[in-house]
């Protein structure tokens, strides 16, 4: 039996998963909040109901445990750029500059051009080490436009290229474990 792994060889093993990405939106009172995501899961079809995984101190957590609705904005293969923006802190005015959205029926942002967004009511905030994990009741579903979705593996974006071809970054240097 091994040991559990330092940080950050766990970070490089589960940079081995890939995952979609995605941008979590809130509205709180006339401010919208963001950020991406790659920690996010369906729970349950019935009722619909999602999983976000957040950092306890990430800006937007406070206005989502404030408002307790949520959207999450699924990003297609070319909109790396909406990722990065909205993994920046920077004030949340700045990542909303100039982006195409409309609003869903909570309020909160539906980026345009996505494959889709869910819309959630709050259902639970489950503190666990130093993240929350966000529980939320899709209460509405866009879907988007058709493509293939923005792929993140081993700390860098990938994308399917139609159906029988994926785009993976090139790995990085190993670094050493302990």
């Amino acid at each position: 039996m091994s040991a559990a792994p330092d940080a950050p060889g766990f970070r490089a093993l589960m940079g081995r998963w890939a995952t979609g990405v995605a941008v979590v939106t809130v509205r709180d009172g006339e401010t919208d909040h963001g950020l991406t995501v790659n920690a996010f899961l369906s729970v349950s079809l019935s009722p619909p109901s999602v999983l976000v995984s957040l950092k306890d101190d990430v800006d937007s957590l406070p206005p989502l445990e404030r408002s307790r609705a949520f959207a999450v904005n699924v990003l297609a293969a070319d909109q790396r750029a909406v990722s990065e923006r909205f993994a920046r802190t920077v004030p949340a005015a700045e990542k909303f500059r100039e982006l195409p959205f409309h609003r869903g029926v909570t309020g909160a942002a539906l980026v345009d051009g996505t494959l889709g967004a869910l819309e959630c009511r709050v259902a639970a905030i489950v503190p666990q080490f130093d993240h929350r994990l966000v529980v939320g009741e899709v209460v509405h579903a866009e879907t988007g436009r058709d493509g293939p979705p923005l792929l993140f593996f081993r700390s860098g974006y990938g994308a399917a290229e139609g159906v029988d071809r994926i785009r993976l970054p090139p790995p990085r240097a190993a670094s050493p474990s302990r």
